[in-house]
């Protein structure tokens, strides 16, 4: 039996292959930090290098097609990479097939391939709800193809995954609030969040330096995807990412090899957007208690001491600076990941006293 609490995904990068037009922000080679196409011996290659590197025998394992849009690509090369992993399947090497792809590129026949090659789970990148946003930035598809591929993925049995941006060309917060809306109604499994960034070599990059485009901060960026994160929870829906991976490319702008040109770009995003989620959940529990509070202690599962603390201990820096209130973290293993406990144990009157 598959341990699905432990599971690891082997990535394989397909970058542009089959996509049918260039979205405004793409620059896949960049992205995926592949600058070749995908043959079936890389594909053998990296799922033998990655086996190897797997400690947990039993753990749920999953080859993953991400970059370009995987159903677009000429069927022939398509049948190749998919039956290659597949030969892992029948192995019981690895346990299942997920792939990426654009939403105008499914229908009953790709599905049925699919299906064929013990594909589980079928990525769709949205970005926008809004037609005119998702026109602004070249998608080249509506948000009608977005429902009518959901729904297909769906009634075949394959897990919906959907992917989103914020801080694209003329999207606002509310819009970005209202994709999220659009997406849970289409009930997916999985859901991932990618801040814009300004890639080299993009139509972006161009509205950029002209300045027709103007990206996001980190702080509007932060504060937009943990809106995001309440909305997705509230629904259990599975954040499985946000923000992009940091590569030797995908880094600070201010690096000389960095295809980044501008953006809200940090190497721990996702981590950032969380320990902010724990930052509000804290100042609301002190401010609750009835008495101006002067140090506290706060209790949590080994797993979140960071979290309460915060990148370069910015949550408790931040308690202090804004509220004068001095901060103990205490592990303890009893306490639930995702909880904590807070116990006062000084006040303004004791340090009066």
């Amino acid at each position: 039996m598959k341990n699905k609490e432990k599971q690891y995904v082997i990535p394989i990068f397909v970058p542009h292959l089959g996509c049918p037009n260039d979205c405004i922000f793409c620059n896949q080679k960049s992205i995926s930090g592949q600058q070749k196409q995908v043959t079936k011996k890389d594909v053998e290659n990296t799922i033998e290098e990655y086996l190897k590197s797997f400690k947990e025998e039993d753990a749920y394992k999953e080859v993953a097609f991400f970059g370009g849009s995987f159903t677009a690509i000429d069927e022939k090369i398509q049948e190749e990479l998919l039956e290659t992993a597949y030969k892992y399947i029948e192995q019981n090497k690895i346990d299942a097939i997920r792939i990426s792809t654009r939403p105008d590129c499914i229908n009953k026949e790709i599905l049925k391939r699919l299906k064929k090659y013990k594909v589980k789970t079928i990525e769709l990148g949205v970005q926008s709800s809004n037609d005119y946003i998702l026109k602004k930035s070249a998608r080249g598809h509506t948000f009608q193809d977005v429902i009518k591929a959901s729904k297909l993925i769906r009634w075949n049995d394959f897990k919906l995954g959907v992917q989103m941006m914020v801080g694209l060309p003329e999207s606002t917060k509310i819009d970005e609030l209202n994709t999220a809306k659009d997406l849970i109604k289409l009930k997916p499994k999985m859901v991932r969040i990618y801040p814009v960034l300004v890639i080299k070599n993009t139509k972006l990059e161009q509205e950029y330096k002209n300045g027709e485009y103007q990206p996001i901060t980190l702080t509007q960026a932060i504060e937009c995807c943990k809106e995001l994160v309440y909305l997705f929870n509230k629904k259990k829906i599975d954040i499985i990412r946000i923000g992009l991976q940091n590569k030797d490319i995908i880094t600070n702008p201010e690096n000389e090899n960095s295809e980044v040109v501008a953006g809200p770009y940090h190497p721990a995003f996702g981590q950032l957007v969380e320990d902010s989620i724990w930052y509000d959940n804290i100042v609301n529990k002190i401010k609750k208690f009835n008495v101006k509070v002067k140090e506290v202690e706060i209790t949590v599962n080994p797993e979140n001491v960071n979290n309460v603390i915060g990148h370069k201990k910015e949550n408790c820096n931040k308690l202090k600076e804004l509220y004068e209130v001095d901060v103990k973290v205490k592990p303890d293993d009893n306490i639930k990941v995702g909880k904590c406990e807070i116990k006062v144990l000084k006040t303004f009157t004791d340090f009066k006293e």
